[in-house]
Protein backbone atom coordinates (compact mmCIF):
# COMPACT_ATOMS: atom_id res chain seq x y z
CA UNK A 1 0.00 0.00 0.00
CA UNK A 2 1.63 3.30 -0.43
CA UNK A 3 2.18 6.19 1.67
CA UNK A 4 -0.40 8.73 1.96
CA UNK A 5 0.23 11.84 0.75
CA UNK A 6 -0.39 15.18 2.52
CA UNK A 7 -1.53 18.84 1.23
CA UNK A 8 -2.03 21.47 3.77
CA UNK A 9 -3.54 24.65 3.03
CA UNK A 10 -3.59 27.66 5.28
CA UNK A 11 -7.61 27.87 5.79
CA UNK A 12 -10.65 25.89 4.22
CA UNK A 13 -11.20 28.77 1.68
CA UNK A 14 -7.71 28.41 -0.04
CA UNK A 15 -8.12 24.23 0.23
CA UNK A 16 -11.06 24.32 -1.67
CA UNK A 17 -9.87 26.49 -4.25
CA UNK A 18 -6.87 24.42 -4.39
CA UNK A 19 -8.62 21.05 -4.33
CA UNK A 20 -11.07 22.58 -7.25
CA UNK A 21 -7.32 23.35 -9.69
CA UNK A 22 -6.39 20.13 -8.71
CA UNK A 23 -9.86 18.37 -9.80
CA UNK A 24 -9.96 20.20 -12.89
CA UNK A 25 -5.99 18.89 -13.97
CA UNK A 26 -7.34 15.54 -13.20
CA UNK A 27 -10.37 15.22 -15.41
CA UNK A 28 -8.67 17.24 -17.99
CA UNK A 29 -6.14 14.46 -18.14
CA UNK A 30 -8.28 12.00 -17.81
CA UNK A 31 -10.27 12.85 -21.18
CA UNK A 32 -7.39 13.66 -23.42
CA UNK A 33 -5.88 9.85 -21.99
CA UNK A 34 -9.33 7.87 -22.35
CA UNK A 35 -11.62 10.19 -23.75
CA UNK A 36 -13.82 10.35 -20.89
CA UNK A 37 -13.81 10.76 -16.69
CA UNK A 38 -15.64 9.45 -13.92
CA UNK A 39 -15.75 11.27 -10.77
CA UNK A 40 -17.31 10.44 -6.84
CA UNK A 41 -18.82 13.90 -5.49
CA UNK A 42 -18.63 13.91 -1.57
CA UNK A 43 -21.01 16.08 0.39
CA UNK A 44 -21.05 17.94 3.31
CA UNK A 45 -19.31 21.23 3.71
CA UNK A 46 -15.64 20.49 2.59
CA UNK A 47 -17.49 18.23 0.01
CA UNK A 48 -19.56 21.46 -1.50
CA UNK A 49 -17.18 24.03 -0.86
CA UNK A 50 -14.62 22.33 -3.31
CA UNK A 51 -17.80 22.45 -5.67
CA UNK A 52 -18.31 26.14 -5.27
CA UNK A 53 -14.95 26.53 -5.95
CA UNK A 54 -14.95 24.79 -8.99
CA UNK A 55 -18.18 26.51 -10.13
CA UNK A 56 -16.12 29.80 -9.74
CA UNK A 57 -12.89 28.64 -10.99
CA UNK A 58 -12.54 30.01 -14.90
CA UNK A 59 -10.32 27.14 -15.74
CA UNK A 60 -13.90 25.01 -15.27
CA UNK A 61 -14.43 25.45 -18.84
CA UNK A 62 -11.05 23.36 -19.61
CA UNK A 63 -13.27 20.34 -18.86
CA UNK A 64 -15.41 18.44 -21.30
CA UNK A 65 -18.61 18.47 -19.26
CA UNK A 66 -20.18 16.54 -21.87
CA UNK A 67 -17.65 13.53 -21.19
CA UNK A 68 -17.88 13.32 -17.17
CA UNK A 69 -19.43 10.87 -15.35
CA UNK A 70 -20.71 11.75 -11.54
CA UNK A 71 -21.16 9.97 -9.00
CA UNK A 72 -21.42 9.82 -5.20
CA UNK A 73 -20.06 8.13 -2.65
CA UNK A 74 -23.03 7.61 -0.33
CA UNK A 75 -26.71 9.21 -0.12
CA UNK A 76 -29.10 10.71 2.60
CA UNK A 77 -31.85 8.15 2.37
CA UNK A 78 -34.61 11.66 1.56
CA UNK A 79 -37.30 11.85 -1.17
CA UNK A 80 -36.14 13.86 -4.50
CA UNK A 81 -35.27 17.06 -4.32
CA UNK A 82 -34.96 17.34 -0.46
CA UNK A 83 -32.14 20.09 0.45
CA UNK A 84 -30.16 17.43 2.46
CA UNK A 85 -29.76 15.35 -0.48
CA UNK A 86 -26.18 15.19 -1.44
CA UNK A 87 -26.75 15.44 -5.06
CA UNK A 88 -29.20 18.30 -4.18
CA UNK A 89 -26.68 20.80 -2.76
CA UNK A 90 -24.12 19.52 -5.38
CA UNK A 91 -26.71 20.91 -8.36
CA UNK A 92 -27.30 24.09 -6.09
CA UNK A 93 -23.59 24.74 -6.03
CA UNK A 94 -21.96 23.39 -9.58
CA UNK A 95 -24.15 20.99 -11.28
CA UNK A 96 -26.77 23.44 -12.65
CA UNK A 97 -24.13 25.73 -14.07
CA UNK A 98 -22.62 23.81 -15.96
CA UNK A 99 -23.05 21.32 -19.32
CA UNK A 100 -23.17 17.93 -18.39
CA UNK A 101 -25.12 15.35 -19.95
CA UNK A 102 -27.89 14.22 -17.84
CA UNK A 103 -27.62 10.78 -18.40
CA UNK A 104 -23.68 11.25 -16.98
CA UNK A 105 -25.32 12.23 -13.43
CA UNK A 106 -25.68 9.45 -11.44
CA UNK A 107 -27.48 10.19 -8.48
CA UNK A 108 -28.64 7.14 -5.71
CA UNK A 109 -32.11 6.27 -5.44
CA UNK A 110 -34.12 8.50 -3.68
CA UNK A 111 -36.78 7.35 -1.04
CA UNK A 112 -39.97 8.13 -3.10
CA UNK A 113 -37.91 6.34 -5.74
CA UNK A 114 -39.25 3.26 -7.63
CA UNK A 115 -37.97 1.24 -4.29
CA UNK A 116 -39.73 3.33 -2.45
CA UNK A 117 -38.83 3.43 1.50
CA UNK A 118 -36.47 -0.13 0.88
CA UNK A 119 -32.69 1.69 1.55
CA UNK A 120 -30.95 -1.94 0.65
CA UNK A 121 -33.12 -2.53 -2.63
CA UNK A 122 -31.93 1.23 -3.73
CA UNK A 123 -28.73 0.34 -2.80
CA UNK A 124 -28.67 -2.73 -4.57
CA UNK A 125 -29.83 -0.72 -7.83
CA UNK A 126 -26.99 1.43 -7.78
CA UNK A 127 -24.58 -1.18 -7.49
CA UNK A 128 -25.87 -2.73 -10.53
CA UNK A 129 -25.75 0.62 -12.37
CA UNK A 130 -22.09 0.94 -11.13
CA UNK A 131 -21.43 -3.11 -12.83
CA UNK A 132 -23.12 -1.97 -16.45
CA UNK A 133 -21.12 1.13 -15.98
CA UNK A 134 -18.33 -0.88 -15.13
CA UNK A 135 -18.38 -3.40 -18.36
CA UNK A 136 -17.74 -6.91 -17.94
CA UNK A 137 -15.28 -8.49 -15.22
CA UNK A 138 -15.56 -5.34 -13.16
CA UNK A 139 -18.28 -4.76 -10.41
CA UNK A 140 -17.59 -0.62 -10.54
CA UNK A 141 -15.80 1.36 -13.09
CA UNK A 142 -12.30 2.55 -12.61
CA UNK A 143 -13.07 6.25 -11.11
CA UNK A 144 -10.32 8.68 -11.99
CA UNK A 145 -11.08 10.26 -8.90
CA UNK A 146 -13.46 9.70 -5.91
CA UNK A 147 -13.30 12.26 -2.90
CA UNK A 148 -14.84 11.65 0.31
CA UNK A 149 -15.33 14.33 3.64
CA UNK A 150 -13.58 12.86 6.64
CA UNK A 151 -16.46 13.27 9.80
CA UNK A 152 -15.22 14.19 13.33
CA UNK A 153 -15.78 10.61 14.32
CA UNK A 154 -13.28 9.14 11.23
CA UNK A 155 -15.90 8.20 9.48
CA UNK A 156 -16.09 8.40 5.30
CA UNK A 157 -18.98 8.34 2.97
CA UNK A 158 -21.55 6.76 5.36
CA UNK A 159 -19.29 4.27 6.46
CA UNK A 160 -19.56 4.70 10.59
CA UNK A 161 -16.88 3.09 13.28
CA UNK A 162 -18.19 0.06 14.18
CA UNK A 163 -21.55 -0.42 11.96
CA UNK A 164 -21.79 -3.32 9.44
CA UNK A 165 -21.75 -1.49 6.57
CA UNK A 166 -17.71 -0.35 7.27
CA UNK A 167 -17.11 -4.38 7.62
CA UNK A 168 -18.69 -5.11 4.38
CA UNK A 169 -16.19 -6.96 2.12
CA UNK A 170 -18.80 -8.63 -1.15
CA UNK A 171 -21.04 -5.62 -1.55
CA UNK A 172 -19.74 -2.57 -3.59
CA UNK A 173 -23.05 -0.82 -2.27
CA UNK A 174 -25.24 -1.21 1.25
CA UNK A 175 -28.14 0.66 2.95
CA UNK A 176 -27.06 2.06 6.28
CA UNK A 177 -29.58 1.96 9.18
CA UNK A 178 -28.89 3.36 12.59
CA UNK A 179 -26.51 5.84 11.60
CA UNK A 180 -25.41 7.78 14.53
CA UNK A 181 -26.18 11.23 12.31
CA UNK A 182 -29.36 12.24 10.86
CA UNK A 183 -31.38 10.38 8.83
CA UNK A 184 -30.33 7.63 10.37
CA UNK A 185 -30.75 5.71 6.90
CA UNK A 186 -28.38 6.25 4.05
CA UNK A 187 -26.57 4.15 1.37
CA UNK A 188 -22.86 3.94 1.22
CA UNK A 189 -20.48 2.64 -1.18
CA UNK A 190 -17.89 0.17 0.89
CA UNK A 191 -14.82 0.26 1.20
CA UNK A 192 -14.22 -2.33 -2.13
CA UNK A 193 -16.12 -0.07 -3.97
CA UNK A 194 -13.74 2.94 -2.84
CA UNK A 195 -10.55 1.12 -3.45
CA UNK A 196 -11.23 0.55 -6.67
CA UNK A 197 -10.53 4.42 -7.23
CA UNK A 198 -7.62 5.52 -9.35
CA UNK A 199 -7.16 8.08 -6.75
CA UNK A 200 -8.97 8.56 -3.53
CA UNK A 201 -8.69 12.17 -1.87
CA UNK A 202 -10.15 12.88 1.73
CA UNK A 203 -11.05 16.73 2.74
CA UNK A 204 -10.71 17.65 6.54
CA UNK A 205 -10.83 21.14 7.02
CA UNK A 206 -11.75 22.85 10.45
CA UNK A 207 -10.36 22.08 14.26
CA UNK A 208 -13.11 19.68 14.59
CA UNK A 209 -11.20 17.01 12.13
CA UNK A 210 -7.76 17.41 13.83
CA UNK A 211 -7.91 14.36 15.65
CA UNK A 212 -9.60 12.48 13.14
CA UNK A 213 -7.32 12.98 10.41
CA UNK A 214 -4.18 12.07 13.26
CA UNK A 215 -6.06 8.79 13.77
CA UNK A 216 -6.29 7.68 10.41
CA UNK A 217 -3.10 8.53 9.18
CA UNK A 218 -1.35 7.28 12.13
CA UNK A 219 -0.97 3.67 10.63
CA UNK A 220 -2.17 2.07 13.52
CA UNK A 221 -6.10 2.33 12.73
CA UNK A 222 -8.32 -0.65 12.35
CA UNK A 223 -10.35 0.22 9.78
CA UNK A 224 -13.58 -0.52 11.16
CA UNK A 225 -13.10 1.35 14.09
CA UNK A 226 -11.74 4.23 11.94
CA UNK A 227 -12.97 3.92 8.53
CA UNK A 228 -11.32 6.58 6.98
CA UNK A 229 -8.09 4.64 7.65
CA UNK A 230 -9.17 2.05 5.54
CA UNK A 231 -10.09 4.60 2.46
CA UNK A 232 -7.38 4.11 -0.33
CA UNK A 233 -6.92 4.34 -3.98
CA UNK A 234 -5.11 2.12 -6.26
CA UNK A 235 -2.80 4.81 -7.95
CA UNK A 236 -2.86 7.56 -5.24
CA UNK A 237 -4.59 8.61 -1.58
CA UNK A 238 -4.65 12.11 -1.02
CA UNK A 239 -5.45 14.42 2.30
CA UNK A 240 -6.13 17.56 1.41
CA UNK A 241 -6.18 19.56 4.43
CA UNK A 242 -5.92 23.11 6.37
CA UNK A 243 -4.05 23.73 9.10
CA UNK A 244 -6.58 23.09 11.56
CA UNK A 245 -7.19 19.58 10.69
CA UNK A 246 -3.42 18.96 10.51
CA UNK A 247 -2.69 20.35 13.78
CA UNK A 248 -2.75 17.33 15.40
CA UNK A 249 -0.63 16.18 12.86
CA UNK A 250 2.35 19.03 14.02
CA UNK A 251 1.97 17.76 17.43
CA UNK A 252 2.57 14.09 16.55
CA UNK A 253 5.72 15.17 14.71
Amino acid sequence: MKTPQLVVHRSKELMAEAAAARLITAVVDAQAARGTASVVLTGGRNGNGLLAALAAAPARDAIDWSRLDLWWGDERFLPGGDPERNVTQAREALLDRVPLDPARVHAVPASDGPHGDDADAAAAAYAAELAAAAGPGAEVPAFDVLMLGVGPDTHVASLFPELPAVRETARTVVGVHGAPKPPPTRISLTLPAIRAAREVWLLAAGEDKAKAAALALSGEADEARVPASGARGRERTLWLMDEAAASELARQR
